[in-house]
């Protein structure tokens, strides 16, 4: 079944959904893919549905589930999560590969958001993170008209991932559109949308956005917190509600939550809010280090154990890793030797080095591609077809950066130690003379085709981002455009 996309510019998104709903009472879900975030069995089974009337959906505690999974499922679009926010434009923009298919981003290896790839990245990720948002503001409009619909805590489970996935889409909005937190917090940047309606929402300051933010999260941290069975410690099998509840990091669970909050107040400079919640999550014992024997045998090529929050991609084998990390195919995403060598500064005892890429043959034998992405070779389904966006490494960073920036740099080596020794290397008897460096080389080896690091940069407000020869600050590269249907249509004001 092919994925169906809703691309629709954010100006004249909510006056089509006016005239739907005008003539039709009728709300688009999005269509569920092949591929869906639920549990193992009956939620990776909920047929495709186009066109729903809104009594029919919401008239049944299944239908809220439905909607729910058509969100996750959306975020596995290749203009956002499955592919171009996660390995492809933004971690090219962050110059990760010597390879790539250089028709199609060469113009982002130079930062040239006006030509005609970029520009079309550039709106995919609004229009699908926009499309997704609307689809949940329709779910919380009616989540709390019956309540007696849902069984044992549904609803404060759904209600709380609903808010959480409408702050995690904002958030990343934010990271894209809005200048960093730490140039201009007053700087316009984008709408933050809480209802389906045709009415245009304001923009917003990059605070005011940020704020809002952490305001969904806190309230679905709340829902969470009371309901979810990570923290209950309810036990959930395949016959309680259809096996629901089951595979939580699958689902944005109450710490996944709580480690996007620490995400947002790095974003903010509120560090010790950030370090409380990194900590909250690495204290929760609910989340361990991948084994090497795992890794070694090939059974865990995803660090699936550390995921606090990933999507289920039943095509990752044939979508991702055959198309884009094999030296099989034109369009793959590679380093030379030499490169990941300077990238674990040529420590090849590190099991990121070790165990998670393959070198390619013939003309291609100097490419080393990355094997996060494919299939394991054991039976166990719990490692199968998982894309990670939150996982157990990046609390310890922040904390790590964190203590740093509060004068304790015993405890800020003792936090980033912990890391290493998960990953085989030497714990560091001192901290590296440039801190910031270390953490930006970190992270660009724990979460290499993850989406993170260009981020990193641009929270750092970093003039040189490696490999690239752009002073990123002066040439403004860390914030996009709007798009075009935004400054004409909707007569926003200038981000950057």
């Amino acid at each position: 079944m092919s994925e169906i996309e809703i691309k629709i510019e954010f100006a004249s998104f909510f006056r089509y959904y006016h005239k739907m709903m005008k003539n039709y009472k009728n709300i688009l879900v999005l269509p569920l893919l092949t591929i869906l975030i639920s549990s193992c069995n009956d939620w990776l089974d909920v047929q495709p549905r186009s066109q729903v009337e809104d009594t029919e959906l919401f008239n049944t505690e299944s239908g809220y589930k439905e909607a729910l999974a058509g969100v996750y499922s959306s975020m596995l679009s290749s203009s956002t999560y499955g592919k171009e926010m996660t390995y492809g434009f933004i971690d090219v923009l962050a110059h990760e590969w010597d390879f790539y298919y250089a028709s199609q981003y060469d113009d982002a290896t130079a930062f040239d958001y006006d030509a005609a790839f970029p520009t079309n990245y550039i709106r995919g990720i609004w229009s699908n993170s926009y499309s997704g948002i609307a689809n949940v503001n329709n779910l919380l409009a009616h989540i709390d008209e019956k309540p007696s619909l849902f069984s044992a805590g549904n609803h404060d489970v759904i209600k709380g991932e609903a808010l959480a996935l409408r702050a995690f889409l904002h958030f990343d909005l934010l990271r894209c559109f809005g200048v960093s937190y730490a140039v201009n917090p007053d700087q316009p940047s984008i709408p933050y949308s809480t209802a389906l309606s045709y009415r245009v929402f304001p923009q917003l300051k990059v605070r005011e956005v940020a704020q809002a933010v952490v305001d969904d999260l806190l309230e679905a941290e709340a829902l969470l917190k009371a309901a979810d069975p990570i923290v209950t410690g309810r036990e959930i099998n395949e016959s309680i509600d259809n096996g629901y509840l089951l595979n939580r990091q699958l689902h944005l669970n109450y710490y996944a939550v709580k480690a996007i909050l620490a995400r947002v107040y790095m974003w903010m400079g509120k560090y010790n809010e950030a370090l409380d919640a990194a900590d909250e999550v690495i204290n929760s014992g609910q989340f361990e280090w991948a084994t090497v024997a795992n890794l070694q045998a090939g059974y865990d090529r995803c660090m699936a154990t550390e995921h606090l929050f990933a999507l289920n991609n039943l095509t990752l084998k044939a979508d991702v890793a055959n198309n884009y990390f094999s030296d099989d195919s034109p369009y793959s995403f590679a380093v030379t030797r030499d490169r990941l060598l300077d990238y674990f500064d040529n420590a090849t005892q590190d099991y990121r080095f070790t165990f998670l890429f393959k070198a390619g043959s013939a003309t291609h034998a100097n490419n080393r591609y990355l094997m996060k992405y494919d299939e394991p070779s054991g039976t166990n389904s719990y490692y199968n077809f998982k894309m990670p966006l939150v996982r157990l490494p990046e609390m310890f960073l922040i904390r790590s950066e964190v203590e740093y920036r509060n004068g304790d740099s015993d405890a800020a080596r003792a936090s980033l130690n912990q890391l290493r020794i998960a990953r085989n290397l030497p714990a560091l008897d001192e901290l590296p003379e440039d801190f910031y460096l270390e953490l930006i080389r970190e992270y660009r080896r724990e979460f290499l085709a993850e989406g993170q690091l260009f981020f990193l940069y641009k929270r750092l407000n970093r003039q040189t981002i490696l490999y690239a020869d752009v002073d990123a600050v002066a040439e403004k590269v860390y914030t996009f455009p709007l798009p075009i249907t935004e400054t004409e249509s909707a007569q926003r004001e200038n981000n950057k």
